[in-house]
């Protein structure tokens, strides 16, 4: 007779292996299926990274500005000197070929002892005559070879100089060239970004930037008032300018970057601003952060570190160049956070 034996049931250690083994596989094939398929951002998601990204661009683009500004004022300073240096190395040669002439004079002149040649001279006046030459001689080499060490001294001073000109040159365009990298980078993290969104979405974003961009060229508040002298001068000038792009590392005539704004039209009123917001933050007189205390024509600096600028034309607006893709526009001054406010 067959025998029936019950089937022999796994033990307790073995239900819980099995147990953890799946819990885990499910948990891997949640993982792999998240990675494979993650969710797309939403438009807001995507115009918060992209405001972060142009507002750390602007911020590489003033230090652009600023290593730019340095790094052109090292050229000219570097071809000053190297000008000197060599009109230098050609009075050195004057110098030199005149000290060898007389020291070559001398030297003819010079083999016989002057009372000895006095004695045997046969026209002891003219020997004397000789002899006052020769003192003048030596004078002269004296006065060359005084020359020709002040030269030489002031040449190898001149030499230093430009050698710590260039050295400075050198590292001026490093940060010039890391800032641009920055930009272009944050340009790029921006333009992915947006490719991430849907086709509706996309649409949507572009179409608020295109919108803002033609409200830029609507009339201007009938309540602005007038300002007179050179600021006057250089709001009308920033003013003619609503609508044109904002572009990185520009100052005018047709585009223009926030700083680069306010150096242009101060410029058409015969007034040089310094190239960034961080300096043009220090010109002038401070007004303090109170906007209600601005006349137009001040310059309004926002941010904490001053890495943005906008010129007070009045009614509590100022004119500014914001951002890449957008275009130079009217905004209310309260809108960003005020650092300072100076008058020219």
């Amino acid at each position: 007779m067959a025998s029936h034996r019950r089937p022999k049931q796994p033990s307790r250690a073995r239900v819980t292996v099995l147990t953890a083994a799946a819990a885990t596989a499910v948990a891997l094939s949640a993982q792999v299926s998240a990675h494979a398929a993650p969710a797309k951002p939403s438009k807001d998601e995507v115009k918060a990274q992209i405001d972060k990204l142009t507002d750390d661009q602007e911020k590489a683009a003033e230090v652009y500005n600023g290593a730019k500004e340095r790094a052109d004022q090292l050229h000219k300073q570097a071809d000053q000197l190297q000008d000197q240096v060599a009109r230098g190395q050609e009075q050195m040669s004057v110098l030199a070929t005149g000290l060898a002439a007389v020291a070559g004079e001398q030297y003819r002149n010079g083999g016989i002892d002057p009372s000895v040649a006095l004695m045997l001279s046969a026209d002891p006046s003219g020997y004397l005559a000789q002899a006052s030459s020769a003192e003048e001689v030596t004078a002269t080499q004296a006065q060359t070879l005084k020359g020709l060490k002040d030269q030489q001294r002031r040449l190898d001073q001149q030499k230093q100089e430009a050698a710590d000109v260039l050295a400075e040159l050198d590292q001026s365009t490093k940060v010039l060239n890391d800032a641009k990298a920055q930009v272009q980078q944050k340009l790029q993290e921006s333009r992915t970004l947006l490719s991430q969104l849907s086709s509706a979405d996309r649409a949507a974003l572009l179409a608020a930037d295109r919108a803002s961009r033609s409200d830029a060229r609507s009339p201007l508040p009938a309540d602005l008032p007038q300002a007179s002298g050179y600021a006057g001068v250089a709001v009308s000038a920033a003013l003619s300018k609503r609508g044109h792009d904002y572009v990185w590392g520009a100052e005018g005539a047709n585009t223009f970057d926030c700083s680069g704004l306010m150096v242009w039209a101060y410029a058409q009123a015969g007034v040089s601003l310094p190239r960034t917001s961080q300096e043009q933050a220090h010109v002038g007189t401070n007004v303090g952060t109170d906007i209600a205390n601005a006349q137009p024509g001040d310059i309004v600096i926002f941010f904490n570190d001053a890495h943005h600028v906008g010129m007070y034309v009045g009614g509590g607006m100022v004119v500014h160049a914001p951002k890449t893709g957008d275009v130079v526009k009217l905004m209310p001054a309260n809108t960003l956070t005020i650092k300072t406010i100076r008058r020219v």
